[in-house]
């Protein structure tokens, strides 16, 4: 994808750290409205508190977050949802502590966009695991955030689960929201981002199209997209 003229989101030297550790030192990236970029990268390789830090929970130590074109969305890795509460009084609480004029139109777009209308009045803590994730987001959507950021989104869901939740997430996309999202899946970045994000010990190791990874490390036979992440970790030593 190429980057749109006024990106929704523009990272500079983005740091953070934690006492004499860095936990992510000098990224820089952009996203263009509508693109999918996916984070990767090994366990404590950032990716958690780069996200973090996107949506204003983390301060960065350095750099600077600038050209958000809208709000940001942000849905950690669990669900932030009350589960005692149904589906739509979540959405109204959460309207209103977004402090929506009018939360009762926000409410309706958001159990339409996300699918849940015929479980509006079900206790949270008796649907699926992927109804509650397309609630969790839905959640992240009450305020129309020109980007979205989403913390291993379907990294507790079953196979058809998951289908339904990247149905949601990439129709979202093809409406102009930003998608960031880490995942520990590499199959998720090859096949619904736009571009990948490969982070190493907090530093931005590759940023391009799944297909630009493997071609960098094509001549070490990678076989496939995942086998090509792991040769490319490994030939930077981690």
């Amino acid at each position: 994808m190429t980057l749109a003229t006024h990106p929704t989101l523009s990272v500079r030297g983005l740091t953070r750290s934690f006492g004499e550790r860095t936990a992510v030192r000098g990224v820089s990236f952009e996203v263009s409205p509508g693109e999918l970029l996916a984070v990767i990268g090994p366990n404590g390789a950032g990716k958690t508190t780069l996200l973090s830090m996107l949506a204003g929970v983390l301060a960065p130590s350095a750099g600077e977050i600038a050209g958000v074109s809208g709000r940001v969305g942000w849905v950690p890795q669990r669900p932030a949802v009350y589960s005692k509460l149904s589906v739509a009084e979540n959405l109204r609480l959460f309207a209103r502590l977004e402090k929506l004029p009018d939360p009762e139109p926000a409410v309706d777009r958001m159990l339409e966009q996300a699918g849940l209308r015929e479980r509006r009045d079900e206790q949270v803590s008796r649907l699926s695991g992927g109804n509650q994730q397309r609630l969790n987001i839905a959640v992240g959507l009450l305020c129309r955030p020109a980007v979205l950021l989403l913390d291993e989104p379907s990294s507790a869901l079953d196979p058809r689960q998951r289908e339904r939740l990247w149905e949601f997430i990439t129709n979202l996309s093809r409406q102009g929201t930003s998608v960031v999202y880490s995942t520990h899946n590499v199959f998720e970045a090859e096949r619904y981002a736009d571009r990948v994000m490969v982070l190493g010990d907090g530093e931005l190791l590759f940023l391009g199209t799944p297909a630009e990874l493997g071609r960098v490390v094509g001549d070490e036979g990678a076989a496939d997209f995942e086998a090509a992440f792991v040769s490319f970790l490994r030939g930077r030593g981690h």
